[in-house]
């Protein structure tokens, strides 16, 4: 017992004692898990309450160090098989590709980079959002440390190197709230371009065969005080280390569906 407080307190000691970009390197290489499935509930809120909701199933495996990730919208009826296609590269030199599918035009749009801080499917996220971000392309600094739902978090200020991607993520900058015990982002606050704010903010965080996963997840957009709309996003049937074929990742493979 006592030397496993020396290796806890020894760990907090060297945690404490991290710089900038050594936090950011831990949340980047955090390991998020190979070859998973989930299910995916995607509620969006306009300002007046309203609730549709969205069913989906998400696919995702690493090709070396790049992810490839699927998603296929199941419910309602109007968005059912539409697909979305991400190669998220992990070289901050390649542009990570986008496609997608549209069941009704039978096409596969390939989403250009000047589209990318557009909202993906009518939620607040955004399609960059949807892929990781490449730590080489903002520079960072510890602005204080605080707690999250009783949790220490640093708190890390985000601002992009270049007007590219400034453009492609519509976010001049962002506040990144960080567990310090698993480097999760718990919290976040961006700030667009058109003056809005949106707020990130995972609300249920569990640990899935050792992998620290967000099974809620909830996106704001504000303008000044007033909330304009929030998405909510639910996984379930998290399930790592599947049996998913390298062809399941393509084009072709969105276009026929499940």
């Amino acid at each position: 017992m006592k030397k496993l407080l020396i290796l806890v307190l020894m760990k907090l000691s060297l945690m404490a004692g991290m710089s900038v970009d050594e936090i950011v390197d831990s949340v980047d290489k955090r390991d998020l898990g190979d070859n998973s499935i989930s299910t995916l509930q995607m509620v969006l809120i306009d300002k007046n309450k309203k609730q549709r909701v969205r069913t989906l199933k998400t696919y995702s495996k690493y090709f070396g160090e790049d992810i490839y990730n699927l998603i296929y919208f199941l419910t309602p009826s109007d968005v059912r098989q539409t697909a979305f296609l991400t190669y998220d590269y992990d070289k901050s030199s390649k542009d990570d590709d986008q496609w997608l599918y549209l069941p009704a035009l039978k096409l596969s749009k390939r989403i250009a980079s000047s589209d990318k801080s557009a909202s993906f499917m009518g939620s607040d996220f955004s399609y960059s959002d949807m892929t990781s971000r490449n730590p080489e392309d903002y520079n960072y600094k510890i602005t204080k440390e605080s707690k999250v739902n009783g949790q220490k978090v640093w708190i890390i200020e985000s601002t992009p190197k270049t007007q590219k991607t400034i453009d492609e993520t519509g976010y001049t900058k962002s506040y990144l709230f960080v567990r310090q015990d698993n480097f999760v982002v718990v919290r976040a606050m961006h700030l667009l371009l058109d003056g809005k704010k949106k707020y990130l903010d995972v609300k249920e965080l569990k640990q899935i065969d050792g992998i620290w996963v967000a099974t809620k997840t909830q996106m704001t957009t504000k303008k000044l005080k007033q909330t304009l709309h929030t998405t909510i996003l639910q996984l379930s049937d998290v399930k790592f280390n599947q049996n998913l074929d390298d062809n399941f990742f393509t084009v072709r493979q969105i276009e026929k569906g499940i």
